[in-house]
């Protein structure tokens, strides 16, 4: 989000004229990006929000500076000192006390990838750093900072946009208009060409997002016409308003975003905030309404800790039924709406405290806290922030809070970010590689000298292949996965998921026979059709489809629950933390197994649960957790999981030579 998506006051200085509205479509942005990290399923594209923020920003920030050029006050360093004053602050602040929190909760391997992030964050790269590790919408909370991809974008930026305005006012004083349109131009074209290339560079690369603030810019430069008649500045913010909204709802992480999909919340943003430069309208009104303003002007703060606290609930917070949080507090996590409810009311509380006791007195106090003083005061705290994060990846996370049993099944976590695209037989897929990897059969070879089974899927099948190697010995099994993208004729979701699936069902498999067609992946109530879907297909191309079900999941990763017991001396807290999902889907997706679609059905839910207890172990002695995360299994636990199945008889349908219809096995 934009850090100067903040009340102009204080600035009476500059020409530029405070507007109330601006700061009500703040509170747009701010509460769209928290509904979608509170509710993505509610509101798919609430990401949006900081698009928008990136327009405002852009255009409050280019309104100061022209004034100041006109006025010929503009200097490089007051535009910094600016700079400084409004980002650091609030931001040392959370980095300061969710460092000192996440201490106690992250395990050894999270805690030095928190400290790598922190340490990008305060040097405003943990834009590139995220890039490098881990995609916006994979696995989100697994770093607390990844909300701060977005402010080291603008840092980047401002850093060079002052430099830019120096040389163009010194070198071509009359092209600055030209100058800013090509570079809009260009960046706006890198964007749309980098999202179908790269789609997380596209996402996070300052040159993909400049466009979005120099949008704002060229509404400074009065490139938007002036609307003298309230009607049609009512119709214009409508508009604006109803294109941030359509976005909001209709967006999805799986839209090919930024890119042109952008333009509509960036231009939704302009028409509001352009249209506001003529007068007023019925959206500036509403949005100028004082409780409306309010959580505008603290929506940078309310941005920084909103995430931070979404993700300690994720990593313990809510662990109250297994008493890592007093008793009393037990209340408010009962169940999942109380536990986003009272993020949200914590959320609201911060922020309040961090704009009025942090963000005002060093915005609004410059004759208070000096120039000297305050780079002085950044700097050090700066430097504290580094060596401190520069410690914890050096001592690898300070495994000594914890016993060395804990540590040892802590260390079967899997590292954020660590995953690749997906997997083709024997080639990775990968960012350089996707749009080539299912052009050939090079990757799946016809296999001759063996049974020959495909295991396509999600991350979940690439967890569960090193177990069905294992378990038939004689067989040759492929691997055609691609994380997150469930199996489906048509290829639901991401590009990349429709590519898959057209090279394997369009491509691949009616041309190289198959012994079975195994399916896993991490299954929805909405997969249940595609998975008829493939039942069907099957059985006209005498495929034989056998389903995986899915494993027992939990509320948080598995080895941290199982480190927190042994941490505490409490063996009940992985059960505790178990999610109702699994039995419930497993029970349907058998029944339709058996009663619809006629394929065979592999329960792992069963095989790893008995009653009211599941499996946690591997393998209990060595401390090997059956699960790396909260649903995908170790290497240890797919060989575990599927040695039983083999024993108790429930991978015979497998092996069997005949094709046509199935009966789901419930051995």
């Amino acid at each position: 989000m934009s850090p100067d998506a903040l009340s102009t006051a204080g600035n009476q200085r500059s020409a530029f004229k405070y507007r109330p509205d601006i700061d009500g479509l703040r509170c747009v942005a701010v509460l769209s990006v928290l509904a979608f990290h509170l509710s993505p399923s509610r509101l798919s594209g609430g990401f949006v929000g900081v698009d928008v923020f990136f327009v405002i920003s852009g255009y409050l920030i280019s309104a100061i500076v022209f004034s100041e050029i006109a006025d010929s006050r503009f200097s490089v360093l007051g535009f910094y000192e600016r700079r400084v004053r409004r980002i650091f602050p609030a931001l040392f602040a959370m980095l300061l006390v969710c460092s000192a929190i996440m201490s106690y909760f992250l395990l050894p391997t999270e805690f030095v990838e928190y400290a790598k992030s922190v340490f990008a964050a305060t040097i405003s790269s943990s834009n590139f750093y995220f890039w490098q590790h881990s995609g916006y919408f994979d696995a989100p909370t697994s770093n607390p900072m990844l909300h701060t991809w977005s402010l080291a974008v603008e840092e980047q930026f401002y850093i060079l946009f002052p430099i830019l305005l120096v040389i163009v006012r010194r070198y071509f004083p009359s092209h600055l208009r030209l100058g800013v349109i090509l570079l809009f131009v260009a960046s706006l074209i890198a964007g749309v060409i980098t999202v179908r290339v790269n789609p997380t560079a596209a996402f996070y690369m300052p040159y993909t997002r400049a466009w979005e603030l120099l949008m704002g810019t060229l509404i400074s430069l009065k490139y938007f016409p002036r609307l003298s008649g309230k009607l049609a500045r009512n119709i214009v913010t409508l508009m604006g308003l109803a294109m941030i909204c359509f976005a909001d709802l209709r967006y999805s992480p799986e839209t090919l975003f930024p890119g042109l999909a952008a333009l509509v919340p960036c231009l939704g943003s302009a028409l509001i905030i352009g249209a506001g430069e003529s007068g007023s309208s019925l959206v500036g009104t509403v949005l100028s309404w004082r409780p409306v303003v309010f959580v505008g002007l603290i929506s940078y703060s309310l941005y920084l800790w909103h995430w931070p606290l979404i993700v300690l609930n994720s990593l313990g917070f809510s662990f109250n039924v297994s008493g890592l949080l007093p008793s009393r507090w037990g209340y408010l996590f009962v169940s999942q709406a109380a536990s986003k409810s009272t993020i949200l009311l914590l959320s609201f509380a911060l922020a309040v405290i961090s704009w009025r006791f942090v963000e005002r007195p060093f915005r609004s106090r410059p004759k208070r806290i000096a120039r000297g003083p305050l780079f002085a005061l950044s700097a050090a705290v700066m430097v504290l922030l580094l060596i401190s994060s520069a410690g914890v990846i050096y001592a690898g996370g300070f495994p000594s809070r914890f016993s060395p049993n804990a540590v040892k099944v802590a260390s079967a976590l899997t590292p954020p970010g660590s995953a690749t695209l997906g997997q083709l037989g024997h080639c990775e897929i990968t960012e350089a590689n996707r749009s080539t990897v299912f052009q050939n059969d090079r990757c799946l070879p016809e296999s001759t000298d063996a049974d020959h089974y495909l295991l396509v899927g999600d991350s979940h099948a690439g967890s569960l292949k090193e177990g069905l190697a294992k378990a038939l010995p004689d067989a040759h099994v492929e691997l055609a996965a691609v994380w997150g993208c469930r199996p489906s004729i048509e290829g639901e979701g991401k590009p990349i998921c429709k590519q898959m699936m057209d090279f394997l069902f369009k491509k691949y498999l009616p041309s190289h026979p198959v012994q079975a067609l195994l399916l896993e992946a991490r299954w929805y109530s909405s997969s249940l059709d595609e998975l008829g879907e493939i039942a069907a297909w099957g059985q006209k191309h005498n495929v034989r489809v056998v389903i995986f079900g899915p494993v027992a999941e939990y509320d948080a990763p598995l080895p941290r629950l199982l480190a927190y017991s042994i941490m505490r001396n409490e063996p009940d807290i992985a059960q505790k933390h178990r999610l109702p999902y699994s039995p419930v889907m497993d029970a349907t997706m058998q029944s339709l197994a058996a009663n619809n679609w006629h394929v065979c059905y592999v329960s792992l839910y069963k095989a790893t649960c008995q009653g009211d207890r599941c499996i946690e172990y591997a393998d209990k002695e060595k401390k090997v957790p059956i699960l790396s995360d909260a649903d995908h299994l170790t290497e240890g636990g797919s060989i575990l999981l599927t040695g039983e199945l083999s024993h108790s008889g429930q991978l015979d349908c497998l092996k069997e030579k005949s094709n046509g219809n199935f009966i789901a096995s419930d051995r």
